[in-house]
C-alpha cells in the first residue's frame, strides 16, 4: 500500500468516526479521541524526506 492510499484510508476512517458522532451512533467522547488513537499508526511509519544513498 502507498503512502498516499495511507493518508486516504486514514482520512476516510476519521471522517467516518466525524460522522457517525454526528448522528449519535459512537459517543461524541469517542470521536474526539479519534485522532489520538490514530496518532500511534502515523507515527510508526517511515519518514518521507529522508536523504537516500545513491
Amino acid at each position: 500500500m502507498t503512502r498516499i492510499h495511507e493518508a486516504l484510508l486514514l482520512a476516510a476512517v476519521l471522517i467516518a468516526i466525524a460522522v457517525l458522532a454526528v448522528f449519535d451512533i459512537i459517543p461524541e467522547a469517542v470521536s474526539q479521541f479519534a485522532p489520538l488513537v490514530m496518532l500511534p499508526w502515523i507515527i510508526r511509519r517511515d519518514r518521507a524526506c529522508v536523504p537516500r544513498k545513491a
